[in-house]
């Protein structure tokens, strides 16, 4: 944001807290000079998780992911910039503190490898209680579909396809049993009921509502999830419009200032909320909007688009001529 330009060493010293107020009073939170969860929030993408809520993999987005690459400077691994973004040169310094430490070198920071950082550097992390987690069993029955059991229990087609090692493009057997991964929750009785006719109503009254383009509202929304109300990526994303629990929380800390229904209905309206909050931050420009939408907007005013991005912003775009 330019606001802090000393060393990033771990400490709060006096020019952090100087910046810290002058991102709250960009940000129009309360002037503490103490990054609480307000603060945090108004930060996007980058001001939120906390180290050590999440396993950390190869594109994850975050602030526990600038506490990675920080300790990981401190160790004498990483030399690249403090983004918040795990990229091929992070992950490269990450299995390379993985293989010093005799850990599996995967470049993925899992529990272990957190312990070991930890442990070494004295950090503060917010761990997450565990869930016992069992899997599924379902047994195909006629006229089921992939689709169809996907939007039952809440994942992807591509994901219960993996799961079972099946081509997705296949019919399924009748009586076969399908093992549904780990910790998929079961729809909820009004997302099955939902139609892409009704998720294309919510859509299209919540955009015209809040003044934003119905069109690019759906084209986003098919984007995300193919107008499938009960969706949850393996990042935690949920709805129609697939945001965040960090998206849902800025928008009712920061943009609304209440909490919204986790209904088809609240799910859309924290999804267009954010989205129009985008396109003002970057004057009605739909596609570093939705740029930002995908990659974050902190991340977008410090390094334009990502590579990774374009494909999805020129997908939604076209869509949105055909929406």
């Amino acid at each position: 944001m330019g606001l802090y330009c000393g060393q990033i060493d771990g400490d709060v010293g006096p020019l952090t807290v100087a910046a810290i107020r002058l991102a709250q009073r960009r940000a129009h939170v309360p002037v503490t000079g103490i990054a609480d969860l307000r603060t945090r929030l108004s930060l996007g993408p980058l001001g939120r998780p906390l180290f050590g809520e999440r396993t950390l993999e190869k594109g994850d987005f975050g602030l526990d992911v600038s506490v990675l690459q920080f300790l990981l400077t401190k160790r004498g691994l990483y030399h690249g910039a403090i983004d918040g973004y795990l990229g091929p040169q992070t992950g490269a310094a990450l299995r390379r503190y993985q293989r010093r430490m005799r850990l599996l070198s995967d470049g993925v920071a899992g529990p272990r490898t957190r312990a070991a950082l930890v442990l070494q550097n004295g950090v503060p992390v917010r761990s997450r209680p565990a869930v016992v987690r069992t899997t599924n069993v379902y047994v195909v029955r006629e006229g089921d579909t992939l689709t169809a059991i996907g939007k039952r229990y809440g994942i992807s087609v591509r994901k219960l396809a993996s799961a079972n090692k099946i081509d997705p493009a296949r019919p399924i057997i009748i009586g076969a049993k399908l093992k549904v991964p780990a910790g998929a929750p079961r729809a909820t009785r009004s997302a099955l009921a939902a139609t892409p006719t009704t998720v294309r109503a919510t859509l299209d009254a919540w955009s015209s509502r809040l003044g934003v383009s119905p069109r690019l509202v759906r084209a986003l929304a098919w984007m995300e999830s193919g107008f499938q109300p009960n969706i949850v990526s393996d990042a935690g994303a949920k709805g129609v419009l697939q945001t965040l629990p960090v998206t849902r929380e800025f928008v009712e800390d920061v943009l609304v200032g209440k909490r919204l229904p986790t209904t088809l209905d609240g799910d859309v309206q924290v999804g267009v909320l954010y989205l129009k909050h985008l396109l003002g931050q970057f004057n009605g420009d739909e596609h570093l909007a939705l740029a930002a939408w995908y990659q974050g907007e902190a991340a977008v005013r410090r390094d334009g688009v990502y590579e990774v991005s374009k494909p999805f912003v020129a997908n939604v775009l076209a869509l949105e001529q055909r929406m």
